[in-house]
C-alpha cells in the first residue's frame, strides 16, 4: 500500500518509498501511466534485492493519486515531483524517467541540480508536444481544444490544451541543457511512438561530457521484455557501483 504526501491543497499523492543505500533511484512514470507498471515494479524488486533506496509516486490525476489527469501538466507534475522528494528523499538522487518521464527527469534536474547525482532515461521524450502532433492537432490544442487518440497501451490517449501548451513553455532540446551529471539513456530502434533519434537530440543538448546512448535492436515503445529491463538494471547498477 502506498503512503501519501498532501498538497497544499489538500490533493494527496500517492509514493511508495524503500529506505537503503544511497543514491536513492526515482523512478518517474510516462504519460497516462503510473509506479504500478512493469518497468517501475521490476526495478523495485531489483532495489530491494540489492538494498538500495528506491521512490516511486503517482503524478496527481494518475494511479492512486487524487485529482483529474486532465488538469495535468509539465510543471504541475514536475512540482509534485519535487514536493514528494524533498519531503520523503534524503540526499543523492539516481532519476530513471520513461518517456514523458524523461522529460520531467530532465525539468526535476534543473530544479535541484544539487541532488542529482545521475539519469537514465528510458525511450525518453522531452518536448514531444513539439514533434509528436500532427498541424491539425496542433491548432486543435493551441485553439483550447483537445486531442483524443487510440493507444496501444490502454485507454485512448487524451492530450489537454493546457497541458499541451504548458509543454510548448517547456521546450529543451533547442538549447544546451545545463546538465553535468552522468546521463544514460537507453532506445529501442522500434519504437514507432518516440522516434530514436530524441534520444540522440537529447544527446547532442546535455552539456554533460558523461552521456551514453545505447539502443536496443528490436526494443519498442515499452522496452518491457525480460532483455530490455536486465538492460535497463545493469546500466543502473553501473551508474550505483553496485557488483
Amino acid at each position: 500500500m502506498p503512503d501519501y504526501l498532501i498538497r497544499p491543497d489538500g490533493t494527496r499523492l500517492a509514493y511508495v518509498h524503500r529506505t537503503g543505500r544511497a543514491p536513492t533511484i526515482l523512478f518517474l512514470p510516462g504519460y497516462m501511466s503510473d509506479m504500478a507498471g512493469g518497468k517501475a515494479t521490476a526495478l523495485d524488486r531489483w532495489a530491494v534485492d540489492n538494498g538500495q533506496a528506491m521512490l516511486r509516486l503517482d503524478y496527481a490525476g494518475c494511479g492512486q493519486s487524487d485529482g483529474a489527469f486532465e488538469d495535468g501538466t509539465l510543471p504541475s507534475w514536475r512540482d509534485d515531483v519535487l514536493a514528494v522528494i524533498d519531503a520523503v528523499a534524503r540526499g543523492p538522487l539516481l532519476i530513471v524517467g520513461s518517456s514523458m518521464g524523461g522529460w520531467l527527469m530532465l525539468l526535476v534536474a534543473l530544479a535541484r541540480p544539487e541532488r542529482v547525482a545521475g539519469l537514465v532515461g528510458i525511450a525518453a521524450a522531452p518536448d514531444f508536444t513539439d514533434w509528436g502532433y500532427s498541424p491539425e492537432q496542433r491548432d486543435m490544442l493551441a485553439g483550447g481544444g483537445r486531442v483524443e487518440e487510440p493507444s496501444d497501451y490502454g485507454p485512448p490517449q487524451v492530450t489537454s490544451a493546457g497541458f499541451w501548451r504548458s509543454g510548448q513553455a517547456s521546450l529543451l532540446l533547442g538549447r544546451i541543457v545545463p546538465i553535468d551529471c552522468p546521463v544514460r539513456l537507453l532506445h529501442g530502434q522500434a519504437d514507432i511512438d518516440v522516434p530514436f533519434a530524441i534520444s540522440l537530440r537529447l544527446a547532442a543538448a546535455l552539456r554533460s561530457t558523461d552521456v551514453h546512448t545505447i539502443l536496443i535492436k528490436g526494443g519498442d515503445h515499452r522496452l518491457s521484455r525480460p532483455e530490455d529491463i536486465q538492460a535497463l538494471t545493469t546500466v543502473v547498477a553501473r551508474l550505483l557501483e553496485v557488483p
